[in-house]
């Protein structure tokens, strides 16, 4: 993830991100199901959060260690720029309950204006 950038356009609501979680020493996906996880994003040199997705995967996807984020209306009604995100998990398994992981690479992407 960490040297993809995506390119998007202000105020869509299509583009889906669809990203695999690993763990880095085994290379395995982390089992998503019994956990929330959470896009947040925000423009590049700020300190702002400007929205916040959940994974929108199903069991058997979250499963294999899959979080699908979709943009709701209004997620990308932002200024032209470049922006990043980080993925949060919180485990709401009872051996992991409120456990939070970030994944280390942000995610990078350039929102253009629409026509």
């Amino acid at each position: 993830m960490a040297d993809d950038t995506y390119y998007l356009v202000q105020g869509d609501t299509g583009p889906q991100l669809k990203v695999t979680i690993t763990r880095e020493d085994t290379g395995l996906p982390i089992d998503l199901s019994s956990a929330v996880s959470r896009f947040k994003f925000r423009r590049v040199g700020t300190e702002t959060i400007l929205a916040t997705l959940t994974s929108q995967a199903n069991a058997d996807d979250s499963k294999n260690g899959i979080a699908l984020f979709v943009w709701n209306d209004g997620d990308l009604d932002q200024a032209p720029g470049r922006y990043e995100a980080e993925i949060e998990i919180t485990f709401t398994d009872p051996q992991y309950t409120d456990e939070i992981e970030t994944v280390y690479e942000r995610i990078q992407f350039i929102l253009r204006e629409d026509f």
